[in-house]
């Protein structure tokens, strides 16, 4: 079945752990700034090979021009974007007065099902709490099942039992201390739930109810069944608070190309009517001057499509992951524990 640390994230993405931790864990600022260095380093890097007279190319074919002029088009298209993305956040917050009281009597309704099902007075408002004591209750189940079944059952299904209770418990522990210094706003909290692997907890759970259910006792049975339960509402949990981190990174998202345009725009508009052939003479380092100018420009000017990219990549691999909600496993790699039972 596997330990609960197997189960996290980047456990079960195995070859892959690296490019997930860029593509999701890493920070959109250095992720954009890593592209735009390794852009500029390329550029520098043909400059330096000198597969031409580059003055005379920016002289002759007017190469600066064509380049920086068809910048401003995509740029512009940039800020229309934000106002796109502005119009799909806003979307999802207006609304008439009965939709929002539709809104919170289902929020509420929720909280009620989690503090009944998890035996709390009042769930946590902040979204790490919240699922911090829903992970917390889990355990606190995994621990009950350890309880009911050491006496009265046989070898195989104590076996079982134990081995599923032991790596959702040491699982659960490993998601909620993780959940202990996350705040919401950061991708900490997301990146700690999607650790959590209730799908497939879901699914080991069921299958030893219904592969051992005659011999389990009453208790070890009805403890089982309100593990899943414990575990089918963090589901839901997830997603709400997925659905929120989205719309958070889209406003993060608009700001950042707001922020990276104008400088984008002025960095155009100079090199189209101050920069040509005679700009800059000499060479840094055995490089070109104007190789270095232009391509530091260039680079300038690709940042809003870069920062856009960053956080498109977060939020595509996100949502890749949670396309599948309840005990839906999309990747074949995850039943491997399966076989273990």
């Amino acid at each position: 079945m596997g330990n609960g640390a197997d189960d996290t994230l980047l456990e079960r993405a195995e070859g892959s752990a690296l490019r997930l931790w860029i593509l999701m864990r890493l920070d959109r600022r250095l992720l954009s700034a890593g592209i735009l260095a390794i852009v500029f380093a390329a550029l520098v890097g043909l400059g330096a090979a000198e597969f031409g007279p580059y003055r005379e190319l920016v002289e002759d074919a007017d190469a600066l021009q064509n380049i920086f002029s068809s910048m401003f088009g995509p740029i512009i298209t940039g800020v229309t974007l934000v106002a796109t993305i502005g119009q799909l956040v806003l979307s999802q917050e207006l609304g008439a007065v009965g939709d929002q009281t539709t809104r919170m009597d289902e929020s509420m309704e929720f909280r009620r099902n989690v503090e009944d099902e998890g035996g709390m007075a009042v769930s946590p408002p902040e979204p790490a709490a919240f699922l911090r004591e829903v992970v917390e209750s889990t355990e606190g189940r995994a621990e009950l099942l350890l309880e009911t079944i050491e006496e009265g059952h046989g070898e195989e299904v104590t076996e079982a039992v134990t081995e599923y209770a032991e790596s959702l418990d040491e699982h659960a522990e490993i998601v909620r201390e993780k959940l202990e210094d996350s705040q919401f706003g950061t991708f900490d909290v997301i990146w700690a739930a999607l650790d959590f692997n209730y799908s497939l907890k879901i699914f080991q759970a069921r299958e030893i109810r219904h592969d051992y259910e005659d011999e389990l006792s009453e208790e070890a049975y009805n403890t089982l069944g309100e593990t899943i339960e414990m575990l089918k509402l963090f589901g839901p949990a997830r997603e709400h608070f997925k659905t929120l981190f989205f719309q958070w990174e889209l406003i993060d998202l608009s700001r950042a190309l707001l922020y990276a345009s104008i400088p984008a725009l002025i960095v155009t508009a100079s090199m189209l009517m101050y920069v040509d052939a005679n700009t800059l003479p000499g060479a840094t380092m055995g490089i070109d001057n104007l190789v270095l100018l232009t391509s530091a420009a260039f680079c300038i000017t690709l940042a809003p499509f870069v920062i856009l990219m960053s956080y498109i990549f977060r939020i595509a691999t996100v949502a890749k992951r949670t396309l599948a909600m309840g005990p839906f496993i999309l990747r074949e790699s995850s039943r491997d524990a399966d076989s273990d039972l």
